[in-house]
């Protein structure tokens, strides 16, 4: 260990350095500024692809530490993501922009599955991700957001015609996606991967002109003008013009796609004959196409708006399911390699308990704290399961 630390060191030396140096001769202009965290992201792609080798010959250690410098800057460009996804919501309204929030995380995570599939052998990674990333959603951010919420404001209202759309297309779309192919035959898993790619286009097509066509209305809620939160200064709408707030989005996607390629590969490394749980790949991948989400639901639950915490973490539960599942099936067709997609007994229940609760607490167009702790104590118990590699 001392002995990879040592390697070690030169390396975050001379990355240091040329940081430093790099910005006394450049000082950076004020629109600049306000982008500091999206750029030390970009420094460190940068400096992930160069280091990147050096970084693997060091050990296990440190590419563990690299690995983790990167999640970090994945973060702060997911940040700035979030940021902009937020002027664009609050430019085009609800539910507009929440679903460019989401799109770009699911985005996020086919890119990062795409690259991690190259590198991983273990052919549930697909399907551990999917699940993480749905119980990450509905018990993390919805629970976590309900609870600090509700302690805030008490009861938060709502659009419940939402919460029932998004809850019966996902049971719909994990029941056709990651329950059935249990009993489709092996040697038909081709057929019935075309059948799910089929029905995926289908239900999401519907879907999405019911969000932005006729029937709008059911993910939006008309807030009294008294709950509706000051604009702070750096997320007013008028500050920034729509084409920057797009361009930077488009930027913060693409700097945190070359970040999970290094980042993967120093995992894979790092983690490799260790006892680390089999779905910790999986839980990282969801986890960081999850993080604008977070941050936004968060906020957007202590200013006692609740609706755009639903279609946050209900539509990026959706989206993550209808959309990740035919490409990832396409990419199957495409290589000949089925993956496995069925869910274990464990997951299947504790996917199954969470869409009933979600269900009963979504049905009355209020959260409060106790539908806030219910959701967030399954995820405890999902974060649980999977510490025990279950």
């Amino acid at each position: 260990m001392l002995i990879e630390m040592k390697l070690m060191l030169p390396i975050l030396v001379r990355i240091r350095r040329c940081f430093v140096v790099f910005v006394w001769k450049y000082p950076l202009p004020a629109s600049v500024r306000t982008e500091l965290l999206l750029l030390v992201a970009i420094v460190a792609a940068i400096a992930g692809l160069v280091f990147k080798q050096s970084l693997l010959a060091a050990g296990q250690a440190a590419a563990l530490l690299g690995a983790a410098g990167l999640i970090l800057a994945i973060v702060f460009a997911s940040m700035r993501v979030a940021h902009h996804a937020e002027i664009l919501a609050a430019k085009v309204g609800d539910p507009y922009g929440t679903m460019i929030l989401t799109l770009s995380a699911v985005v996020v995570e086919v890119i990062i599955l795409a690259i991690m599939m190259g590198k991983e052998s273990s052919p549930t990674l697909v399907r551990d991700t999917i699940y993480s990333a749905v119980m990450l959603d509905v018990n993390g951010i919805l629970g976590l957001a309900a609870l600090l919420g509700g302690l805030k404001h008490g009861e938060q209202a709502y659009n419940d015609d939402s919460s029932r759309t998004y809850c019966v297309m996902i049971l719909t779309a994990m029941g056709i996606s990651m329950v059935v192919p249990e009993f489709v035959p092996e040697a038909k898993w081709h057929l019935y991967s075309a059948f799910t790619i089929v029905a995926m286009i289908m239900l999401y097509t519907l879907f999405l002109r019911m969000q932005v066509g006729v029937h709008s209305y059911f993910f939006s809620y008309s807030y009294p003008k008294r709950s509706m939160p000051r604009e702070n200064a750096d997320a007013d709408p008028e500050d920034e013009p729509l084409t920057a707030s797009i361009v930077t989005l488009v930027l913060g996607v693409i700097v945190i796609g070359v970040l999970a390629e290094v980042m993967s590969a120093l995992l894979t490394e790092g983690l490799k004959g260790s006892e680390a749980p089999p779905a910790i790949a999986a839980i990282v991948v969801a986890a960081i196409s999850a993080s604008p989400e977070i941050m936004t639901a968060m906020r957007a639950a202590l200013a006692n708006r609740m609706q755009a915490v639903v279609n946050i973490a209900l539509g990026a539960s959706l989206s993550t399911v209808i959309l990740t599942v035919p490409v990832m099936e396409a990419i199957a067709l495409y290589t000949g390699q089925p993956f496995i997609m069925a869910m274990s007994p464990v997951q299947t229940v504790m996917i199954a308990i969470t869409l009933i609760v979600a269900a009963i607490n979504l049905n009355d167009g209020e959260t409060n704290a106790i539908e806030g702790m219910t959701h967030f104590v399954l995820f405890a118990t999902f974060v649980m399961l999977s510490v025990l590699g279950l």
